[in-house]
């Protein structure tokens, strides 16, 4: 199935990894929603992408550098530049309620490490690990992933068009080739199709990448800050 995920929800439109992001998203009728996981000084799973929360943030620092009492304050303004009407921080148990009983698929990226047992209890507290693909760049954090969940959807971030990469993911019953976007070619999802392989594109930065995208391969949907436009262009 092709999904259309909202990355870190509509996050051209709106502050990333943000409850207004997310429901403006679906708005727009992306049909899954990408988000990244970190742990907070005192053990809390908040979705926020960066190494530090100055770029889209008030505050300065990691997000393990807070607990999560003094994350809930933060205000999260995206690109300030943008002047999008700031919001607030949402963890993996907030955004579970808001969205696990949806029809949507989610694409959880696990953004540090050993953070997989953590990420798993509480999908599984929201009976939502069918809805759930889990990618990260980090190898051995898919392998740990994969050991204590049999059943967990994988998909591995990479740049890494080799063959012996495909080969590391269909050994751990991997599904998914998470891939650049401007690395994609068609030859090269042909290959990973044959394989039994999936193909996700990410960094589709804009909206004239979308069509590309689509023709070389990407069947199991891209990730996009812009979901409406990628919906028209499916739509079309």
């Amino acid at each position: 199935m092709f999904v259309n995920y909202a990355h870190r929800g509509a996050s051209a439109y709106a502050p990333e990894n943000t409850l207004s992001s997310f429901y403006l998203g679906l708005q727009q009728r992306a049909n899954g929603i990408e988000t990244d996981i970190q742990r907070s000084r005192d053990g809390e799973l908040v979705l926020f992408h960066d190494r530090t929360m100055d770029r889209v943030t008030n505050y300065a620092g990691a997000i393990r550098d807070y607990t999560w009492e003094e994350l809930a304050r933060a205000l999260v303004y995206g690109d300030k530049e943008k002047h999008f009407r700031p919001d607030k921080l949402v963890t993996l148990e907030q955004f579970l309620y808001c969205f696990s009983h949806l029809n949507l698929t989610f694409a959880i990226e696990m953004k540090e490490r050993n953070l997989a047992e953590g990420i798993l209890q509480k999908v599984n507290k929201y009976d939502a690990l069918n809805k759930c693909i889990f990618t990260s760049f980090v190898w051995e954090d898919l392998e740990q992933l994969r050991l204590l969940c049999p059943k967990a959807r994988i998909g591995y971030l990479t740049e890494d068009t080799s063959e012996e990469t495909d080969e590391k993911l269909l050994a751990i019953g991997g599904e998914q080739v998470c891939m650049k976007a401007d690395l994609l070619t068609l030859e090269l999802a042909e290959r990973y199709h044959k394989k039994g392989l999936q193909v996700r594109a990410w960094g589709v930065t804009t909206p004239e990448l979308i069509p590309q995208t689509v023709k070389n391969g990407a069947d199991a949907g891209m990730t996009v800050n812009f979901p409406d436009r990628l919906s028209a262009y499916m739509n079309s």
